[in-house]
């Protein structure tokens, strides 16, 4: 709704839907990435692309001409790929590497960085003697001042220090050198770059040595350092261990630790007791059962004779025995002298005699039982006594158990660290002067012939490429800074405004190259140029939703933007479709309309009629080839703004509206005069002329906002003089674009 509010004036439906897309960005596309449009821009501009594209391929070459050549000797190191400590890894103090380098890549990439040290550098100019050429020894070089130096009168700089002189040296010495892994091998290249092939050869091999050396003496101070190292801290170790030993043997004694057969006394005394406890158990259990067993017997109304005891006594058994006897003669004599015989009483005094004794043995035996399980409930308690105190003096023992196991573990490892360090020790001493380097020279530098550098394919390459990268911002550049249009999604898009029509250039339509716009369109009425004129007028029949358009102000926002050539083919083209036609010359300053007309200063024209001294009819004059009907514009003296701008214009309008199908008022540039700002408020719909690819897009936007706000219509924009060669190639999306496959259809 504000894109509606902002567009000025009424406006038609066309009109309102291609400004608010406009506003909003979905009108055209810009979601999306459009390669035809893409392809266009930089079509359009082909110059300057190949203009920044050339330009960075010559500076490439003058560049490289004018380098000076430098050659580059390349040496190959192989790293080794085993490695010894001279220490456990827990004992971080001592840790040394003696004879190779770990297989691991970030050790190779160390020793690329070893090579291209400081410290290796100094060495290896050391041994060269570099600070006796000049090509390294800044001292050496003659002291000339330099250009600027001479310009602004600056005096000769001081001598450089003896530390400065070094630090000079190294760095001139490093900046020749590179040193890089070959892939992921254990090899190493060493490549030096100098002007002197010689040269470079000799420094590329002298790093090699220089590293091996370096290595070799390295090797040899940390096998020292480490034997020393080593043998301090050996000694230090086996005092240790016979201190921990001996606070062990300390410890079990004042604790009464003392063990044989791998076991404390505690220890083999718990587990006799253990046993006997067992054994005491059993046994206090049997006796118990026993017992109970007699007494559940005797309890259920026994007399005790079926008792397991008294089934085994030899007395009971013979005291049965004799019961037997007596029973059996108690029987025979009851049989024969009846039951109170004197013989049987005796008899059966004689059975109950046997019956107690037997009771008293029964008695004696359960009393026995009782004594017995007494007993073995007393020695199981005495045994279980003895073995809750030897536990005790266990627990003790326990507790004392964590001390030592400490300061066994102590001891343990006191001497198992001690044996390692003796190890180590005697493998250092049996390495001294055997030592070998990380690594070993494979390929000496060979003296190069050919110089690697100023590389002229290589550079050529990269100047192209930089040419193309900046022709490819030169196009962005161009195409951000143009502000011209070029297709009608430019006027839509960038201006928020219909287009009516594209109007070719007569030079680019075959045919046409020689003639006038105003007679091509007689001339040639099947012409590409006559059609843009026809569809022009279709465009504006329905340009407003107020009904047909009858009074159409063709005006531009500059001068030379082709309104009046325009405003001619418009009346023409529409006169010979038999319409009625009437073209006015509102252009007070140049009256380009007079050219179609015979003596037209001396006849009268606008502004006698809008003055009221000559009659309509007297002032129009016919087109003779069309039949359309102009008013031109003479050299009056009488004051054209203030008749144009009144009402005699508005009555001039109204007459011509009954008249006429079609009114074209060829006015003024909106921007340089105020002509055409009057009289748009009075005609049905203004058209702007805008010259393809010439016209600035902030000058219509300027000329639209020149306008009255209110009472004023613009029907939209009509792009002039388009090359239809140049817009067929690069105007995608517009009609042109298309135009080769229409072109049969215009004679």
């Amino acid at each position: 709704m504000k894109a509606l509010e902002r567009y000025r004036g009424p406006v038609d439906a066309d009109q309102a839907i291609i400004h608010v897309e406009s506003e909003l960005g979905g009108g055209d596309g810009s979601d999306r990435l459009d390669l035809h449009k893409l392809i266009s821009a930089f079509r359009r501009r082909l110059g300057a692309f190949f203009l920044a594209f050339l330009n960075c391929v010559a500076i490439a070459v003058l560049v490289t001409a004018h380098q000076t050549p430098t050659y580059t000797a390349t040496s190959r190191l192989m790293i080794n790929a085993r490695e010894q400590q001279v220490a456990p890894q827990d004992e971080q103090r001592t840790t040394a590497t003696l004879s190779a380098l770990p297989n691991a890549s970030p050790i190779i990439d160390t020793e690329v960085e070893v090579l291209g040290s400081r410290d290796l550098a100094r060495k290896v100019a050391k041994s060269l003697r570099l600070d006796k050429d000049p090509a390294f020894n800044p001292a050496l070089e003659p002291a000339t001042p330099g250009y600027i130096d001479r310009i602004l009168g600056r005096p000769a700089p001081a001598p450089m220090t003896r530390d400065a002189i070094d630090q000079a040296i190294v760095d001139r010495l490093l900046a020749g050198l590179s040193a890089r892994r070959v892939g992921a091998t254990f090899a190493i290249d060493v490549s030096y770059r100098s002007d002197d092939p010689k040269k470079a050869a000799m420094i590329a091999d002298a790093f090699t040595r220089a590293y091996v050396n370096d290595q070799l003496a390295t090797k040899a101070n940390a096998n020292r350092q480490a034997g020393d190292l080593l043998g301090e801290r050996m000694e230090e170790l086996r005092q240790q261990a016979v201190d921990d030993a001996a606070a062990v043997q300390q410890y079990r004694i004042q604790n009464d630790l003392l063990s044989t057969s791998g076991a404390s006394l505690t220890e083999q005394e718990i587990s006799a007791y253990n046993q006997r406890v067992a054994e005491a158990r059993v046994e206090a259990s049997a006796d118990e059962a026993r017992l109970r067993t007699a007494r559940a017997q005797l309890a259920r109304g026994s007399t005790g004779e079926d008792l397991g005891e008294a089934l085994n006594s030899g007395v009971i058994q013979s005291l049965r025995a004799q019961r037997v006897a007596v029973s059996t003669k108690v029987a025979d004599m009851q049989g024969r002298y009846g039951d109170r015989h004197p013989e049987i009483l005796k008899a059966q005094r004689e059975l109950a005699d046997i019956d107690a004794q037997i009771q008293g043995e029964i008695t004696r035996l359960i009393s026995n039982l009782e004594a017995k399980a007494e007993v073995s409930r007393q020695r199981l308690a005495s045994i279980s006594g003895s073995l809750s105190t030897a536990r005790g003096a266990l627990s003790q023992n326990n507790r004392a158990m964590v001390g030592l196991a400490e300061l066994e573990q102590k001891a343990g490892a006191s001497q198992a660290l001690y044996e390692s360090y003796l190890n180590r020790f005697k493998q250092t001493n049996a390495q001294e002067g055997t030592e070998q380097p990380d690594a070993r020279l494979i390929s000496e530098a060979r003296i190069p012939s050919n110089p690697t550098s100023p590389n002229m394919p290589l550079n050529i390459v990269f100047g192209a490429a930089l040419g193309i990268g900046a022709g490819l911002l030169a196009v962005i550049a161009a195409e951000m800074l143009d502000s011209s249009l070029t297709t009608a999604d430019d006027v839509e898009r960038r201006l928020g405004r219909r287009f009516l029509a594209g109007v070719p250039l007569l030079s680019s339509i075959k045919g046409t190259r020689r003639m006038s716009p105003a007679n091509a369109v007689v001339d040639k009425p099947n012409s590409a140029f006559a059609e843009a004129y026809r569809n022009l007028r279709a465009s504006l029949k329905y340009a407003t939703m107020n009904g047909p358009v009858t009074v159409v102000a063709i005006t531009s926002a500059l001068p030379q933007e082709g309104k009046t050539t325009a405003s001619i083919c418009l009346a023409r083209s529409a006169a010979l479709q038999g319409q009625r036609v009437v073209l006015i010359d509102c252009d007070t300053r140049r009256r380009e309309l007079n050219k179609l007309v015979r003596n037209a200063d001396n006849r009268p024209g606008l502004l006698e009629v809008l003055a009221g001294q000559a009659h309509l009819e007297e002032a129009l004059v016919k087109d003779e080839r069309t039949g359309m009907l102009i008013l031109p514009l003479n050299h009056s003296e009488i004051g054209p703004h203030e008749l144009m701008g009144g009402e005699a214009m508005d009555t001039l309008l109204a007459r011509l509206r009954e008249r006429f199908d079609l009114v074209v008022l060829d006015t003024t540039p909106v921007l340089p005069l105020a002509d055409t700002r009057i009289l748009a408020t009075k005609v049905d719909v203004v058209v702007f002329i805008a010259r393809w690819r010439k016209t600035s897009e902030h000058a219509i936007q300027a000329a639209i906002r020149a306008l009255p706000v209110e009472g004023v219509t613009i029907a939209g924009v009509v792009l002039n003089r388009i090359h239809l060669g140049q817009q067929a190639r690069f105007g995608h999306g517009d009609a042109a674009y298309y135009y080769r496959q229409y072109a049969q259809y215009y004679g």
